[in-house]
């Protein structure tokens, strides 16, 4: 708590309803107060997708669930849910109307949110105490800015995980020696994210013809990414085996999958932070998104940034001179990360892993 309290709170709320990379990031700032104040019973309101991931790895905490498919019945429910509970200090680490009509309903002494500068989508109306302001900060940096508004200094971002048994499982049954091995999870929700199938096939056979590794691609069960998933094994080369798991996993054995992997390839989408939980390095590819603010926080030095150009290429300014948090989703931007780029990543990542 800020240096007027003497003790910690005895119940928490952390609001973050989505995504699952923020989820992720939310997870560590939940871990350093975990850590500090073991006595605090925290809640976490959380999205549904995002609970099937963090209600299976995340030790001690309630997990009250909000299906964003139907907002005015789910803020109806969670009012009869919310009415006799009482917090001490309520996290609001998400950006967004519907969060913050959530809040409302939270009885809470402090509701604490962002500075006013980046309190977008009105949310300093909806708190009462502000984080300290900051500027070009990494997400996970931000919500890092809720902890120590509470006097704990957080040390570097961690996770307590548990994987659950299942998981291990189905990670040993598709990774079972030591075989290096690439998972390639190849769509980020966001389309105009996305590299091509036959980009990340050229990097698959690289990976497979020059360095003997196992290549599988995961993913959820859109019919985009069924789609490419079959796309990347058809452009394959014929000496290229392509483990296929789209569509075959639920989100916590995803997780024990990157665990076990030894490296992920993957746009700028929720298992790049994933896999930065469990300390498995990411190669990511990064041309609509900044690195620097949505990198997978311990592999930015393992992405391909071409955010600089896509800059310069859509708005003829470079990217030091646009709004931080601009995205650039348009077409073709992630074209200008080349196959050669991402193998010598791969190359370079591979070999200092030797060396270890």
């Amino acid at each position: 708590m800020p240096k007027q309290s003497d003790s910690p709170p005895r119940s928490v709320c952390v609001l973050r309803l989505s995504a699952i990379g923020d989820a992720c990031h939310a997870a560590a700032a939940l871990h350093a107060l975990q850590m500090a104040w073991p006595q605090t019973r925290f809640t976490w309101i959380i999205g549904k997708l995002e609970a099937k991931l963090m209600s299976a790895i995340l030790l001690d905490v309630e997990f009250i669930i909000f299906d964003k498919s139907s907002t005015a019945g789910e803020l109806m429910r969670l009012r009869k849910v919310l009415k006799p509970r009482r917090f001490d200090l309520v996290l609001d680490l998400q950006l967004s109307l519907r969060a913050s009509m959530v809040s409302l309903l939270l009885r809470s002494p402090l509701k604490l949110g962002f500075d006013r500068a980046r309190a977008r989508e009105l949310q300093w109306l909806f708190t009462n105490a502000r984080i300290a302001p900051a500027a070009s900060e990494h997400v996970l940096d931000s919500f890092l800015g809720f902890v120590r508004w509470c006097d704990v200094e957080p040390g570097p971002p961690s996770w307590n995980l548990v994987l659950p048994d299942d998981a291990k499982r189905y990670a040993e049954r598709l990774i079972p020696d030591d075989r290096p091995t690439l998972v390639i999870s190849p769509c980020s929700s966001h389309t105009l994210r996305n590299w091509s199938a036959e980009r990340y096939a050229a990097v698959a056979d690289h990976a497979a013809r020059v360095h003997g590794m196992r290549v599988i691609v995961a993913g959820g069960r859109s019919p985009l990414e069924r789609n490419m998933g079959a796309a990347i094994e058809a452009a394959a080369a014929p000496g290229t085996r392509i483990v296929n798991q789209v569509a075959r996993d639920t989100l916590p054995e995803m997780l024990g999958l990157l665990a076990s992997a030894t490296a992920l390839l993957t746009p700028d989408s929720g298992p790049a932070h994933m896999a930065t939980m469990v300390a498995t390095p990411v190669i990511g590819l990064y041309a609509a998104t900044r690195t620097a603010r949505a990198g997978p926080y311990y592999s930015r030095q393992w992405c391909v940034d071409k955010y600089d150009e896509a800059a310069r290429m859509i708005f003829h300014k470079p990217a030091s001179e646009i709004p931080w948090t601009e995205k650039i989703e348009r077409p073709g931007v992630m074209e200008l990360i080349s196959v050669a780029e991402v193998t010598a990543k791969l190359d370079a990542l591979l070999g200092t892993l030797k060396v270890r």
